[in-house]
């Protein structure tokens, strides 16, 4: 997928996960299914390839109160919308602090690591290409 595509596309996931979170609001049940990691933090995934494609998958992410995900890198880019907390965002050793209305990305091969403060994040998170989403759920439980 050319770049302008695929950062139109991730801007339209984007736009598409506020509408999710709004509807989600008034909805006694969540929209999607939620991964827990080793570490605690879980992942609501709700747009992947059973419902939008193969092209994104869009999750809400909530990282617990002083997590550190350790660096890692991820085959697809990976853009972070924060909607509550503060999360520092670590690409390839420099540091970004991201609080609530600002956005992170990392794209491969970089490396990147999660980390937060006393009061955790919570993020929207966007994968482009989406299988990236089901493949970080794969290694994470499934919630009841």
């Amino acid at each position: 997928m050319p770049v302008v595509q695929t950062a139109r596309f991730a801007a339209l996931a984007v736009a598409a996960a506020g509408l999710l979170a709004v509807t989600t609001a008034a909805q006694s049940k969540p929209q999607g299914v939620t991964y827990r990691s080793p570490s605690g933090t879980t992942l609501r995934l709700m747009l992947d390839e059973t419902n939008l494609g193969a092209e994104a998958s869009v999750g809400e992410i909530t990282f617990p109160p002083n997590s550190d995900s350790g660096e890692h890198s991820h085959g697809a880019i990976e853009i972070f919308y924060i909607v509550s907390g503060e999360l520092e965002h670590v690409v390839n050793g420099k540091s970004q602090i991201l609080t609530p209305g600002m956005s992170g990305f990392v794209k491969p091969p970089d490396k990147v690591r999660h980390k937060t403060g006393p009061a955790g994040a919570k993020a929207v998170v966007v994968w482009v290409p989406g299988e990236e989403g089901r493949r970080v759920a794969s290694r994470w439980t499934k919630e009841p």
